[in-house]
């Protein structure tokens, strides 16, 4: 009997070797992917903005998400979303709670029959070929940026952490019952956390900042998981391979992309049945040409020849690009995808 794709997926995070290289699609039903996301129909937060009327538009389109910060929808970067530059909601760190209020708490989060809706929201996966990941809370580096700005936001850090840490608190507060419910509801068999706290050379703070402020926000989000023994998908972009200790004390097994300004290999050996690296991939098309069908190819095979021997490791990657040349960008991805499924599948044959 053919070993699913969910199971060949879950075996990694148990510490024991696939049966071929597993592709890790975030957010994304694909039936390659092994693992589908699913977030509660009654959350909002939108992340991505009205798309631009003109796919060749360059025109930038402004809503306001749920907690009243303004965001812009860029078509350069696919429609995602960031606040306006200038219009940061917090000016004053120590006034945090004259700004930051809960959203309008949705009745339906009390009165919703949670065991219903999770129903609904899973009726087309199928649980045996299929995992399911729920999405979790917020990502609390980002989400304090958002409110404040890179600069003003990384001086609060060091000058004044206790209302920095004050607030995280007041916002995980909102999140928590609503973690705690998925959890018990939809029973994933990941729960999926966020945050990028890093850049490409470097963490934007220390690890002593990491664990006095964001640690404490991660753990309380992880709990619910922790409490049924569900392993942590984590997402953090950047040379963020500092904080591995920590993600371990949170649960985490599975990360995300693991990019290559981090030392891949140091991390699949120092942490070899612990934690599974998913990622890899760091392919950026020439800057004055496209890139050709067997150049990506070639490059999906690199990363799996470096990286998927002695299992630990499941591929994840794509290319993204503006809203106006997404049938270029679905082209590249569609050939990275097909050379995964190809070339990973006689891999550890």
């Amino acid at each position: 009997m053919a070993i699913t794709r969910k199971e060949n997926y879950m075996r990694l995070g148990r510490g024991e070797m696939p049966e071929y290289v597993p592709s890790w699609s975030m957010g994304m039903r694909r039936p390659e992917s092994p693992i589908w996301s699913v977030a509660p129909s009654v959350m909002g937060a939108p992340m991505f903005g009205p798309p631009p009327s003109d796919e060749k538009s360059d025109e930038r389109r402004e809503f306001t998400d749920d907690w009243g910060i303004t965001r812009t929808a860029v078509d350069e970067v696919g429609g995602a979303a960031l606040p306006k530059p200038g219009n940061f909601l917090i000016t004053d760190i120590t006034k945090w709670d004259q700004v930051v209020k809960w959203p309008a708490y949705p009745a339906e989060f009390n009165t919703v029959d949670w065991e219903a809706m999770a129903k609904e929201d899973m009726k087309d996966i199928d649980r045996n070929e299929y995992g399911v990941v729920t999405m979790g809370g917020f990502g609390p580096f980002q989400s304090f940026i958002n409110f404040i700005g890179f600069t003003e936001g990384l001086c609060a850090l060091l000058e004044e952490p206790e209302s920095v840490k004050e607030m995280l608190h007041f916002i995980c507060d909102y999140y928590m019952p609503i973690m705690e419910k998925t959890v018990q509801y939809y029973d994933p068999d990941i729960v999926y956390l966020l945050d990028d706290t890093a850049s490409k050379y470097a963490p934007f703070f220390s690890v002593e900042v990491y664990k006095d402020i964001f640690k404490p926000i991660y753990t309380r989000l992880a709990q619910p998981a922790l409490d049924r023994g569900i392993p942590i998908q984590f997402h953090n972009c950047g040379k963020c391979d500092d904080f591995i200790p920590d993600m371990l004390d949170f649960g985490v097994k599975f990360w995300d992309p693991a990019q290559q300004e981090n030392d891949l290999l140091q991390v699949k050996k120092d942490y070899a049945g612990q934690l599974v690296i998913v990622g890899g991939f760091d392919f950026v098309p020439p800057a004055d040409r496209d890139a050709t069908e067997e150049e990506v190819r070639e490059y999906v095979r690199s990363v799996l020849d470096k990286y998927a021997p002695g299992g630990g490791y499941a591929f994840a990657g794509g290319m993204l690009g503006p809203a106006s040349e997404q049938e270029k960008t679905m082209q590249y991805n569609s050939w990275v995808q097909d050379e995964v499924a190809t070339y990973g599948k006689t891999f550890y044959k």
